[in-house]
């Protein structure tokens, strides 16, 4: 039981502090780990075949140091107090997940499409997505803003949250290392087409249950909030594996049917314009309402989640009772 309150403790320091500057982020030593890792292995791995040898040393490596770390960490503080343990893995578990980021990211760009803003608007949300917004219009706006908030549930909390149920902070955090391993090195480009194609697979691989389990908590969070939720369900089916990404397309079409509207599309990167396969129906227009409804669902999927956890933690505590 205690494993479970700890996430919820952590779930609700999230919500309330974020990410305070002030305070070291793990990201930003796993990022240092990781660009010290690959110039290492760039001196010494000169071919393509050995770059792909090395793309299995990388993920090792980076997620077994955030593991063996964290975990020595709680440990040791342990041995000091057993409050001190606990104390330590709520503020490494919240490190791990970013509700309130993810929250204000979205509602920064929202604000500036309410006061009429437009190119502040496209500037917001430029500084949370890859594509190019410097032409975007609102609707496309109201897209991708959307489309990052719904893809982020699943890294960002579900994810964190359901390897810290199974292994506590050590987990929660290795998860995070994987994470960011793939949004460093996890690219189809010549720079990384060898060299990072076990990190974004240990990535796809890390998601795949999370990512469905948030599609479920998404439709269950349109049935509370009385919107679509089987619209929601039925999108997910015959939408989601149309997504490139094999676990993206799932919160995308779980909230592209609770709310009507049709994600996907033409995206431009770098000058260049890609298409995406289209989540959901275009029953209405895109609005900026629209991202604070998917703030809405974010958060009580997240909570559904929180609870599940609870439950999950009471069912252990009776089917095996602490000694």
């Amino acid at each position: 039981m205690t494993g479970s309150l700890i996430i919820v403790a952590a779930y609700i320091l999230d919500r309330i502090i974020g990410d305070p500057r002030w305070i070291p982020h793990p990201v930003i030593g796993m990022g240092k780990l990781i660009t010290f890792v690959e110039r290492i292995i760039r001196r010494y791995a000169l071919s393509a075949r050995a770059l792909r040898w090395a793309g299995l040393l990388l993920p090792l490596t980076v997620v077994g140091v955030a593991y063996v770390l964290t975990w020595l960490a709680v440990f040791l503080l342990g041995q000091i107090h057993a409050w001190l343990a606990i104390g330590s893995e709520v503020l490494l578990i919240a490190t791990t997940i970013a509700s309130k980021g993810l929250k204000d990211a979205g509602m920064a760009v929202y604000r500036e499409l309410h006061s009429g803003d437009l190119p502040a608007a496209r500037t917001a949300l430029g500084m949370i997505v890859g594509r190019d917004t410097q032409e975007l219009d609102e609707p496309e706006i109201v897209r991708g803003t959307v489309e990052t908030i719904a893809e982020n549930i699943v890294d960002a909390i579900i994810s964190p949250l359901f390897y810290a149920l199974i292994g506590g902070a050590p987990l929660a955090m290795a998860y995070r290392a994987v994470n960011t391993l793939d949004s460093m090195v996890g690219y189809k480009n010549e720079k990384y087409l060898h060299l990072g194609w076990a990190s974004a697979r240990l990535d796809d691989a890390a998601n795949y249950i999370p990512a469905r389990l948030t599609a479920v908590l998404l439709v269950s969070a349109a049935w509370l909030k009385r919107l679509e939720p089987l619209r929601s369900w039925l999108t997910v089916r015959r939408d989601a594996r149309m997504h490139p990404s094999p676990n993206s397309g799932f919160p995308e079409s779980a909230v592209a049917g609770a709310l009507g509207v049709r994600l996907g599309g033409y995206n431009v990167y770098h000058g260049v314009r890609f298409f995406r396969a289209y989540m959901g129906d275009p029953l209405r227009p895109l609005e900026a309402e629209d991202i604070r409804r998917t703030t809405v669902l974010m958060f009580l999927s997240s909570w559904l989640f929180v609870l599940l956890c609870v439950v999950a933690g009471g069912i252990r505590w009776i089917v095996m009772p602490p000694q």
